[in-house]
This record gives structure tokens, sequence and C-alpha cells, in this order.
């Protein structure tokens, strides 16, 4: 076997868990071969340079081996190869992930408790009193 379609490659290389996400991946556009935009039907074969998003993760790999049957990692991983550059880019970007703080940690209160619950609830009962005794009209 000299050539695969790409969404079994992708598939059997675990870079994604099933072929219709590979297909949605593909079809959204973020899939290239050779820097050109594919379409799941197109040939993939040993040499070609791979280009590929998965979220926020962005990778070039070159293909190093041709498998239409999904297996184990290690074996997977040996379909191929990924460059320098892509290794350097994704460590750049896992360091700027772990370095930024987490936005939900900026938060100083989360849900109010109970007990803070029932005063403010107090507190607007209180303004709904004044307005019902104090009143600008004319009446």
């Amino acid at each position: 076997m000299d050539k695969l379609r790409i969404d079994k490659w992708l598939w059997a290389a675990r870079f994604y868990k099933t072929r219709s996400l590979a297909v949605e991946e593909i079809d959204k556009g973020r899939v290239h071969i050779n820097d050109q935009e594919v379409k799941p039907a197109r040939e993939v074969k040993v040499g070609d340079l791979v280009f590929l998003r998965q979220g926020t993760v962005v990778r070039t790999v070159v293909v190093r081996g041709i498998s239409g049957q999904r297996g184990p990692a290690p074996v997977a991983q040996q379909l191929y190869e990924e460059t320098a550059q892509s290794q350097a880019l994704r460590a750049r970007a896992a360091e700027t992930r772990h370095l930024t703080s987490d936005p939900a940690s900026s938060l100083e209160h989360g849900r109010p408790t109970k007990r803070d619950r029932r005063s403010l609830d107090k507190a607007q009962a209180q303004g709904k009193d004044w307005d019902n005794r104090w009143s600008a009209s004319t009446d």
C-alpha cells in the first residue's frame, strides 16, 4: 500500500479519534498537504508534508508510513515524523499557556453562598419597601 486517503491516515495515525472528526477538520480547512488545502478523499503518500490544526495545537508532520488500520499509539507514532520547527512552536505555545494565569483564578468571588444570597434578597426587599413608602407622584 503506497497511497491512502488522508482522512483514514489521520485516523490511523491517531491525530483524530474518529474518521468523521478527521473529515470535519479537513472540510473546515484545517488540514493541508504540501501547502494545498485538501478534501477527505485526497491520497497521501510517504514523504508528503501534512499541516494540521487540533484546537490551538498546530503541527507540521512528514508522512513516514502508510497504514489503514488504527493500531496502538507506539505504532501510530511511527507513521509520521514531526518537524523540528513544529516541535519548537508547540513547546513555545505550551510554555505561554503555562505562564499565563487561568481566567477563572482571577475571580475574587464565585457564586454567592446561601448566607450571601439571603442578605442580598433582604437588601432588595428593603429597597422595594422604600420605593413603596416614598413616591414622587402628586397623588
